[in-house]
């Protein structure tokens, strides 16, 4: 066996080189401090225990395929206790045909779950002095609080998108006022300018979304949509989904606010993360309390049988027990 390691390892030299380095500022690789991992690391966020300290980003809802998917990954959150949004539960607003995509709270009755309604139908329930629907909802899905996705490039480059006419910022304060109800605040893929982390950060919220350029960027899939319909044809649209903020660029603009003036100091960090480690890194950078979100590649695995999403799952534990002993902050490495 020892000698069959030591040939792959000459045959597999040449072809074991890394193309990038995945490093990011202010946190270190430090490899004489530690042994392997003996003792399991424990994570708190919005009041639950995390054993990964990862979060299901909100992805899909009202689809024949949503209902399987959104319970294997609503038995993974209790599995490895984590947290999970729902996707965009709108549809519930008109009717209960779809109900069973989002009803998961019996395959997760201990974890932190969250219902997800964009913020064009929340302006329109303020309208009209409805929004205790959301709140009836969240209940009736015995749901922990409500994730108010901001998508204005998104419905503007839907076919069929709303338009909504308020600041979403006025709109979120008016939520706030009447609705009692823990509130999560995220983007869909492009992410958010630094005085709208500003702002949000000042407001009593539960914790706020990054979803930050690099990711799931749902102005281009609805341009994808269009340009398919549209055999190929280009859009001037369509320069509209390569605009946004990367995760680095947030977390150093949370890092340089007051932290006395902050309301919320819990994230998800998000947009674009296929690779825990590379969640670890973002979570060590940013000086306030937060778990990494997955999506995309949560959803590869959870459209098949539980058994694989279980299995990748494993692995990402133990990527992330590695990653907590032998990455170290930089403020920490005296």
């Amino acid at each position: 066996m020892s000698e069959k390691r030591k040939n792959d390892h000459i045959d597999l030299t040449f072809s074991s080189r890394p193309k990038e380095q995945l490093l990011v500022d202010n946190v270190y690789y430090e490899p004489i401090l530690s042994g392997h991992p003996k003792h399991r690391s424990r994570f708190s966020f919005l009041g639950h225990d995390f054993a990964i300290p990862l979060w299901v980003s909100s992805m899909t809802g009202g689809a024949k395929r949503a209902a399987n998917i959104n319970k294997n990954l609503a038995k993974a959150c209790e599995e490895f206790k984590l947290g999970m949004g729902l996707g965009s539960c709108r549809s519930l607003l008109e009717s209960d045909q779809r109900w069973e995509d989002f009803d998961v709270r019996k395959f997760m009755p201990t974890r932190p779950l969250y219902t997800n309604f964009g913020i064009a139908q929340i302006e329109q329930l303020v309208q009209e002095n409805k929004l205790a629907k959301i709140k009836e909802i969240t209940e009736r899905l015995n749901a922990d609080g409500l994730i108010i996705h901001i998508n204005p490039l998104q419905e503007w480059a839907q076919a069929e998108g709303d338009r909504y006419y308020e600041a979403p910022l006025v709109t979120i304060k008016k939520v706030l006022d009447r609705v009692s109800l823990p509130v999560i605040i995220k983007e869909v893929g492009q992410g958010f300018g630094p005085q709208s982390l500003a702002q949000l950060s000042y407001l009593p919220l539960a914790a706020i979304e990054l979803a930050g350029y690099g990711g799931t960027n749902f102005t281009l899939l609805e341009q994808a949509r269009l340009s398919g319909a549209n055999s190929g044809k280009y859009s001037p649209k369509q320069s509209f989904g390569h605009i946004g903020h990367r995760v680095e660029e947030m977390i150093n603009w949370l890092n340089q606010l007051d932290s006395s003036k902050m309301q919320c100091q819990n994230f998800i960090i998000s947009g674009g993360i296929v690779d825990p480690l590379k969640g670890m890194f973002y979570k060590k950078q940013l000086k306030h309390n937060c778990v990494f979100g997955m999506a995309s590649e949560l959803l590869k695995y959870a459209m098949d049988d539980y058994e694989k999403l279980s299995a990748y799952l494993k692995e990402v534990d133990d990527c992330v027990q590695m990653a907590e002993v032998f990455l170290v902050k930089g403020d920490q490495n005296g």
